[in-house]
């Protein structure tokens, strides 16, 4: 799988990120293992600078574990809205509630113990306390998969078990005894910046002497595709059900899935299975003439459409908040967590 005895990445990359590394980033201006830890989860599908907003906002409301642990959940997905892959919010809230039960607040310092915590994995658990403790921990995260895929020519599917295991091998036999955090950071940077998905750049790179794939003339072909399926499409009908005042009735998804915990406008297979909840539940609606146009949002493996059917209600309205109902108005605007797309829908 590999070509050859490389030298070692740790002296070339730890010189190059004295002089080009990033620095100040919000989450390294004060190392704890919480803020790294929070860092670490929003990054996960997501660029440095999308996160960094988000990240400042989140820590200024919930700037320990211990305001976490004790937030509504509700508020939690509410501040997160907008960076996807929700299930990330749920498991950082769970994760708190037990650190702050079992650990007295403070992230476990040994690296099992970490990894056990909801959302926590393997990578993202070393990664926390190597940038925070110093700790010789490797991790494998896709920047990293990528440099090491690229830097050993090892051949197959990033994620194929005996590829990973490679990979994970390497990673662990890459990182040094010493400046432990500058490592992780700057290999993690590397990816990012240089040695992109696309067109890296190798003319800047501080490896590209010791790469085996660019002196095989092989580095956009490594590391290979990830083995995917088919992408689908799939097509729903959402009940945009406005009341005289202007706000409109949103249903809390199941705690699981897509979306989970979030709320959103109640979803149907038809427009025909919409229209009829509407009138069971709803006082007698005005239907809008024409479904609105349709909304698509990408998923990992698939693509949703919806398409809002919008109904006003007349008089007083029969259905009553219950658990799991909300009239939401987006003029004075409930602290709940919305999915983008029905945030920008509901938008005034």
């Amino acid at each position: 799988m590999t070509a050859g005895r490389q030298p070692a990445i740790a002296p070339a990359l730890l010189a190059w990120y004295e002089r080009h590394g990033r620095r100040d980033l919000p989450w390294q201006r004060e190392r704890t293992p919480y803020r790294v830890w929070v860092s670490e989860v929003m990054l996960q599908q997501t660029q440095v600078q999308t996160v960094i907003p988000y990240y400042e906002r989140f820590l200024a409301r919930f700037p320990d574990v211990a305001s976490l642990a004790a937030a509504p959940l509700d508020e939690v997905l509410h501040r997160w809205a907008g960076l996807g892959y929700y299930s990330r919010a749920r498991n950082l809230k769970r994760a708190a509630e037990r650190i702050a039960q079992e650990f007295g607040g403070a992230l476990p310092a040994d690296l099992d113990t970490l990894h056990a915590l909801p959302g926590l994995g393997r990578s993202t658990a070393a990664a926390v306390l190597a940038l925070s403790h110093g700790a010789r921990h490797a991790i494998l995260d896709g920047n990293v998969r990528r440099v090491l895929a690229r830097y050993f020519a090892v051949e197959g599917a990033p994620n194929a078990r005996a590829v990973e295991q490679r990979l994970w091998a390497l990673a662990e036999q890459e990182t040094p005894a010493e400046n432990v955090a500058d490592y992780t950071q700057a290999i993690m940077d590397l990816g990012a910046t240089l040695c992109t998905r696309r067109n890296p750049d190798c003319a800047r790179c501080p490896l590209a002497g010791g790469c085996a794939a660019r002196a095989a003339g092989r580095q956009h072909e490594l590391p290979a595709p990830r083995a995917r399926a088919a992408r689908r499409l799939k097509r729903v009908v959402v009940l945009a059900a406005r009341r005289a005042d202007g706000s409109v009735l949103l249903v809390q998804r199941p705690p699981s899935g897509i979306w989970g915990g979030l709320w959103s406008l109640p979803e149907f297979d038809a427009a025909e299975a919409a229209r009829a909840w509407g009138e069971a539940r709803l006082a007698p609606l005005k239907w809008a003439a024409a479904p609105l146009a349709p909304i698509t949002h990408a998923f990992t493996h698939y693509d949703l459409e919806m398409t809002p059917l919008a109904a006003e209600c007349r008089g007083a309205v029969r259905a009553v908040e219950t658990p799991g109902t909300l009239w939401y108005n987006p003029e004075s605007p409930a602290t709940v967590g919305l999915p983008a797309p029905i945030q920008r829908l509901l938008k005034p």
